[in-house]
């Protein structure tokens, strides 16, 4: 029951605070969000659902850490090294357990910026493979991006390419806990990786899944994979929790909801422009009214049409 209640709170209060407008809410730390505990041992600091900006210093993700009674396991390391500190600085606030472990979701700077605090201190640093090829290929550019909206806040952050990597799936056992680090297949970003905690029924999904925030398509994205990946193996796992990219906590009917019935909706419009003869300039236009609620609406919603349409016209 008291798990039930805790996400029924997260998810009360995702209705009242998933907006791009409300100011940090953690001012006294570089993170933009205090860490919450999703159910037990499982923490998250919830970034902002808005794009990184010097006030939210880059947290615009999630941060999630897990305590697991010999050691606490780290998912994403953050936009840089000051935010990586500040999420240390956090945990040793609730537990002596050392950091053992880092996980980097995929290869973008909010999951992986943060490497160098970590890797300075000796910590292991996992990823999926195609993101430390990411890393290895797009890492300077990415470091240079952050470096333009963080000015000072970036001191210190240097790329450092995960030392530990894996292709399918790499099971940690540590302390009380099993966890399940997971390539369910192709999604939103080369190597995109899932932390499946199956005895507790909770999934630290990554950008496999969205529900505040509209899904951000990449011109590298193949929707059609991400949909497959996502009703078929994700979906299979039949997690009750959920721990999303961005975003607050909440279960599988809202990620669904959020991310494959609102890709399954722009492929069936741009599907039917196509047939109608449309182009790409007016596929820009194609209706996404029922998902204007969500952040990032006016950001993305005109580049994912097109990139849908590109990615359609020759399917």
């Amino acid at each position: 029951m008291r798990l039930t209640l805790i996400v029924a709170a997260g998810l009360t209060a995702s209705l009242a605070q998933a907006s791009e407008d409300i100011a940090d809410k953690y001012p006294q730390s570089e993170l933009y969000d205090k860490p919450v505990e999703v159910i037990p041992h499982v923490f998250s600091a919830i970034g902002a659902t808005a794009p990184p900006t010097y006030e939210n210093s880059g947290h615009n993700n999630n941060l999630s850490f897990v305590l697991t009674g010999d050691g606490v396991v780290v998912i994403n390391s953050g936009a840089s090294a000051r935010l990586a500190k500040a999420l240390h600085d956090e945990i040793k606030m609730l537990t002596d357990q050392p950091v053992k472990l880092v996980i980097n979701e995929n290869g973008q700077g909010h999951a992986m910026l943060g490497n160098s605090y970590w890797a300075g201190l000796g910590v292991d640093i996992l990823a999926h493979e195609d993101a430390i090829a990411e890393v290895e290929k797009n890492g300077d550019f990415i470091l240079q991006g952050m470096q333009r909206y963080n000015r000072d806040k970036a001191e210190g952050t240097e790329v450092v390419v995960p030392n530990l990597s894996f292709s399918d799936q790499h099971i940690v056992e540590m302390g009380d806990v099993t966890l399940e680090v997971l390539h369910l297949g192709p999604a939103h970003d080369p190597g995109d990786a899932q932390v499946w905690i199956p005895q507790w029924g909770i999934v630290i999904a990554g950008d496999i899944a969205f529900h505040e925030r509209m899904p951000p398509i990449f011109p590298e994205t193949d929707t059609d994979a991400w949909v497959e990946t996502f009703e078929g193996p994700f979906t299979d796992l039949g997690a009750t929790y959920v721990i999303p990219g961005h975003g607050h906590p909440t279960n599988m009917a809202q990620v669904t909801r959020y991310t494959s019935d609102y890709i399954n909706d722009l492929r069936a419009k741009i599907g039917a422009h196509i047939e109608e003869g449309g182009d790409l300039a007016s596929a820009y236009y194609v209706d996404q009214s029922n998902w204007e609620h969500l952040d990032t609406f006016e950001e993305l919603a005109t580049k994912n049409a097109g990139r849908v349409f590109e990615e359609m016209e020759w399917e």
